[in-house]
């Protein structure tokens, strides 16, 4: 629907700070993390840092009306959108979004 992909793009740079919110506090903490050499540290917060790019690059590039489902159920993977997020959708893509993960994950 219509009402959906123009909440969806509205919504989509939201997620996006919410996420790199949290996910900016774990590269803190693996920066800050005292039983590991500075060496240790940098490394594992790189690797952190190159995983939520690429999280980021998955979920938000490419934003198409006919993709929209999919890019949803890809952000709920990832942690970038809540189940309650879909509250403001209609029925019917809250049924869809449901119904696929019911699929895939049970």
């Amino acid at each position: 629907m219509k009402s959906d992909w123009k909440k969806f793009r509205e919504m989509a740079p939201i997620l996006r700070e919410r996420y790199l919110a949290e996910e900016n506090v774990n590269i803190i903490r693996l920066l800050c993390e005292a039983d590991k050499s500075d060496t240790e540290r940098f490394w594992n917060a790189e690797k952190k840092a190159r995983e939520v790019a690429r999280t980021l690059r998955r979920c938000l590039d490419g934003h198409t009306r006919s993709s929209m489902t999919d890019f949803i159920l890809l952000m709920l993977s990832a942690g970038m959108m809540k189940m309650e997020d879909l509250n403001g959708f209609s029925e019917d893509l809250r049924r869809q979004i449901q119904f696929v993960r019911d699929a895939k994950w049970e």
